[in-house]
Formats: structure tokens, C-alpha cells, sequence
């Protein structure tokens, strides 16, 4: 069962400043759910955050082009950060890949790009609205925060598309079988017992401001993400 939770001695930094420093288990990649607008960051088969997400205006599908307003799908890298985007933090997805651009070339198309996850928006028209960007994931300005301290470059970050069904097992936990999807994905999930397959329980994982208060003295209590935690060092963004 992935457990939401951050070690005292290894929590966020948290200062005036947006940017934060995050001394907590690796981020060893990012898996995000069209179908429940859903994104996990995890360490292997563990949950340290999840966050509800909107994408682009046009979410079902895979980006073919530019202005699709869709969201890309598939296996992609976290491979640059912005600390001056309009949308108050933003880390970037390396769309569009080799086979992306192939693919648009043959259509004879511009395949798009500036794919990011990133903060809330700044038009009121967008406010309150769902799936608002123009292919992008957003969260809050809150949330971002975290994310842009938690997440280094490098990462892995899996978008799987709505259609993807999400079955019952048995226990009625509910489950995203991973089996037959991306080849990277497989082996790096906990093992069903009911089925053995690779999967990840969505089903208990707790919102990143239901994290359990610390018991008092104990060396592993938790503290909850994006709240003023004792300061590690000046929060600096991170390369």
C-alpha cells in the first residue's frame, strides 16, 4: 500500500520565497492519470504526493500537433525547469520526442511543444474552469512549489491516457494495471496478490493534506508537504 509520508529529518524547506529545498526520498518517477486526473509522485513503489491535476483543453488523445490542446501520453523525462514561468513554477516534459516528431513530419505538421507542469492559472476566465491549459498539466501555485523542489531532472514521468480501465480487485481496492503498457513501466510497481500483475493502489492513498501528525519525540514522525516545516537552509531552486 503506498503510503503518503516525509521523515521529519528529510521534509521540505519552506521560506518567504517560492523556492523550496526537499531533503526527502528521491522522486524515482512521476505517473500521471488522465482518466482520474491524478498525478503520484513516487519512490519506486512508494507514493510521497499525489495532486489533482486539469490538462489541456482537448485531453483525450495523444498530442499530434500544435494548438491540439491535447495532452501528451506516454513514457517522457522531466528535462529543464522554468523559475520565472507565468505560472509561477514550472518543470518541463521533454515532448516532443524522436517519434514525435516523426510522426508529425509525416502528417506534415508542427508537432507542438513547451509541455510543462505548472502552476494555477493566471486569466480569471481560467479560474474554477476545468482542463484549462494548452496541453500542459496544472496544479496549484501551492503544489507546484513542492513539486519543483521534489522533482529533478532526469525523472521519468508516464502519462497514461483515460481509456486505460481501471478494474476492481479483489478487497475492492481500486488498481491501474500497468501489464502490457510501456515496457519501462513494467517491474518498477508492487505485485497485485490476486493477479501478480504490476500495479499501483490509488484507492487508500491519502491527499498530501491528510499526511498523519508526528507523534510527539519520535524520530519518525511525519510532517505535511507544503506546510512551514523548521528550516533546513535557505530555499533555493533546484539545478
Amino acid at each position: 500500500m503506498a503510503v503518503l509520508a516525509v521523515v521529519t529529518a528529510f521534509g521540505l524547506a519552506a521560506c518567504s520565497s517560492k523556492f523550496k529545498t526537499y531533503n526527502g526520498p528521491e522522486v524515482t518517477e512521476i505517473f500521471v492519470f488522465k482518466g482520474t486526473r491524478k498525478m503520484y509522485l513516487m519512490h519506486h513503489d512508494r507514493a510521497l504526493a499525489t495532486y489533482d491535476i486539469d490538462l489541456g483543453f482537448a485531453p483525450d488523445g495523444h498530442k499530434e500537433q500544435k494548438g491540439d490542446g491535447r495532452t501528451p501520453e506516454g513514457t517522457y523525462y522531466i528535462d529543464r525547469r522554468n523559475p520565472d514561468s507565468a505560472y509561477h513554477l514550472s518543470v518541463g516534459i521533454n515532448y516532443p520526442n524522436t517519434e514525435d516528431r516523426e510522426r508529425a513530419k509525416e502528417a506534415g505538421v508542427s508537432p507542438g511543444g513547451d509541455i510543462f507542469i505548472h502552476g494555477g492559472p493566471t486569466k480569471s476566465s481560467d479560474r474554477n474552469k476545468k482542463d484549462w491549459t494548452a496541453g500542459c498539466i496544472a496544479v496549484t501555485n501551492k503544489e507546484i512549489e513542492d513539486i519543483y523542489a521534489m522533482v529533478r531532472n532526469g525523472t521519468p514521468i508516464h502519462i497514461i491516457p483515460s481509456s486505460t480501465p481501471i478494474p476492481v480487485m479483489e478487497g475492492g481496492e481500486s488498481t491501474v494495471l500497468v501489464a502490457g503498457m510501456a515496457p519501462e513501466v513494467e517491474g518498477t510497481l508492487a505485485p497485485v496478490p490476486a493477479t501478480g500483475e504490476s500495479a499501483i493502489v490509488t484507492d487508500e492513498l491519502p491527499s498530501i493534506d491528510d499526511v498523519l501528525a508526528a507523534e510527539a519525540g519520535s524520530a519518525t514522525g511525519t510532517v505535511v508537504i507544503g506546510e512551514d516545516v523548521d528550516l533546513i537552509g535557505e530555499g533555493e531552486p533546484v539545478e
